[in-house]
């Protein structure tokens, strides 16, 4: 019998869970609204929604996962740090509340377990996911294992440097970051207020207005710089492009690989596979769910 697992995706907006196979087969899902600001709501509404996924299922769901915003504790078991939002949830454990082991993932490296388990990257040993979406996350992969790091920081590829001499800095304090460069929080900034979205900049390059296609492929450059570099530290065997920036397609891909053909070591012609990630909006629930299978021994 295959074993199954939930996966929950605690976000700000909307609450998303997986009940799924260990073959990556949903078996059934369910989305309510969070109401950030009410803990008790959205604690309650996680435990509600466990129950009813694992109702859909005569076997006993074997382990529960959940991603969500933040750093991690060593222990997978809590968000141990995220200030400013989800009030709330920094070192709530979520198996005392559950009454049922729930590994305890971020976001970003949860789309990346996703991918390794049953998407773009299944059966790679090496990979790195960027998120590109209201910010930039992402998470690395290391021998088919989701390599954390001290302090559960590794993957935080947003908070790579692409413009030293930027005075905008990230959350980390670093100047010019990759975030601050493509992620969708920042473009109303960088194109000095004419655009409120991504998408609004990308319809009107597909139309041939020059400054929203000299922004958007100043985006896509540094991206390719941030990808380069990761390439150059960690050898992948794959990159994997997720997040609702990709929507973009390849208005977002063809430029890319020409930057990284000028930017990109390639010794021998050798070069690491740029792909988009298979995942769309479960991508958090379903990796909560993969990585918590890893668990099971």
């Amino acid at each position: 019998m295959r074993k199954i697992a939930i996966g929950i995706d605690l976000g700000g907006t909307i609450i998303k869970g997986v009940l799924i196979d260990e073959l990556g087969t949903v078996l059934a899902e369910d989305r309510k609204e969070t109401h950030g600001q009410d803990a008790a709501y959205w604690k309650k509404s996680v435990a509600g929604m466990i129950d009813h996924l694992g109702k859909q299922t005569r076997q006993t769901v074997d382990i529960i996962g959940l991603s969500a915003p933040g750093l991690s504790d060593e222990q997978n078991s809590c968000i141990a740090f995220l200030p400013g939002r989800l009030s709330g949830l920094e070192n709530f454990i979520w198996s005392d509340f559950i009454g049922q082991k729930v590994f305890v993932l971020n976001d970003a490296k949860a789309a990346l377990m996703a991918e390794a388990a049953f998407g773009a990257a299944k059966g790679i040993q090496h990979a790195v996911l960027f998120t590109l979406g209201t910010g930039v996350g992402g998470g690395i992969l290391i021998n088919g294992q989701l390599y954390q790091g001290q302090y559960q920081m590794a993957g935080h590829v947003g908070h790579l440097c692409v413009d030293a001499s930027s005075e905008e800095t990230g959350i980390t304090g670093t100047p010019g970051t990759l975030e601050e460069a493509i992620g969708n929080s920042s473009v109303n900034r960088r194109s000095h207020g004419i655009y409120s979205s991504t998408m609004e900049l990308l319809d009107d390059h597909r139309k041939g207005d020059p400054f929203a296609t000299w922004l958007w492929l100043s985006s896509v450059r540094k991206l390719s710089l941030a990808i380069a570099s990761v390439c150059h530290v960690l050898s992948p065997e794959m990159v994997v492009l997720s997040g609702g920036i990709t929507q973009a397609n390849e208005d977002l891909m063809k430029p890319l690989r020409k930057f990284l053909a000028l930017y990109q070591w390639r010794p021998g012609g050798k070069e690491t596979v740029v792909v988009f990630a298979r995942f769309a909006d479960l991508a958090g629930a379903i990796g909560a769910a993969g990585f918590a299978l890893t668990k099971i021994k």
